[in-house]
């Protein structure tokens, strides 16, 4: 089931308020506004709001046997390729940076945010089809500036199948082929990238992911070093 709204301070706090009070919501379930007055993205962002633009939270149930529910990101960011790949003229690439953002020609297509909740965890997601962001420290697009004309709801269906699918994968197979099909649509191997920020921060070129899901970072001594957490951007060295 997909609830429109015209107006909501954040879709994904509408679901967590709804589970903090005990409210019965169903997996798959989705909530999604034509404007969002206090939507928020990782690292305590604001998310932009354009109308036109999908923004919009589901919830996944956390059940026993389940992989561990930190590695649910990376599924995520396979559903929204998938549903964005609907949308966008054939020949454009849409690759994956860890763990779910969506990159066009280096430029931010979307944004994804993760939290717990009351028996599982609610999934936010922005995805830029009419307009973008102008941001200080990054590039940003939207699938209308590539040749695209994205309808918002049907875009929506189209992410809530693919979100149940992914989800699905995610439990019956388990890691392994998960991560491997995401480092198949992720920048390649060698990508020059930056982990953390401020005086924080690890250089290094991406070696794809772990078992566990981390991201590999190979330094510039050849060791390894895994990323559970954190800021991941391109870097601008070559």
């Amino acid at each position: 089931m997909i609830e429109t709204y015209e107006e909501l301070a954040s879709t994904s706090g509408t679901l967590l308020e709804r589970l903090a009070a005990g409210e019965a919501v169903a997996e798959g379930h989705w909530v999604i506004a034509n404007r969002q007055t206090s939507g928020r993205g990782r690292q305590g962002r604001t998310w932009f709001d354009g109308r036109g633009n999908f923004m919009g939270s589901t919830f996944v149930a956390s059940h026993a046997g389940d992989p561990p529910l930190g590695t649910l990101a990376l599924a995520i960011g396979l559903a929204v390729r998938e549903a964005v790949l609907k949308h966008l003229l054939a020949g454009r690439e849409v690759l994956l940076k860890w763990p779910n953002d969506l990159l066009v020609g280096g430029a931010k297509l979307s944004g994804i945010l993760l939290e717990g909740a009351r028996g599982g965890v609610v999934v936010g997601i922005g995805v830029n089809l009419a307009a973008a962001p102008e941001l200080p420290d990054r590039p940003t697009i939207s699938l209308a500036a590539l040749g695209g004309h994205p309808d918002r709801d049907a875009f929506a269906q189209d992410l809530a199948v693919a979100v149940d699918q992914e989800v699905e994968r995610w439990r019956t197979f388990g890691l392994e082929p998960l991560i491997r099909r995401w480092v198949a649509a992720a920048h390649p191997i060698g990508t020059p990238l930056r982990a953390g920020e401020g005086a924080e921060v690890t250089e290094g070129t991406f070696a794809g992911l772990a078992a566990d899901g981390a991201l590999q970072l190979r330094l510039a001594d050849g060791s390894l070093r895994a990323i559970h957490a954190g800021e991941i951007n391109l870097s601008n060295r070559s």
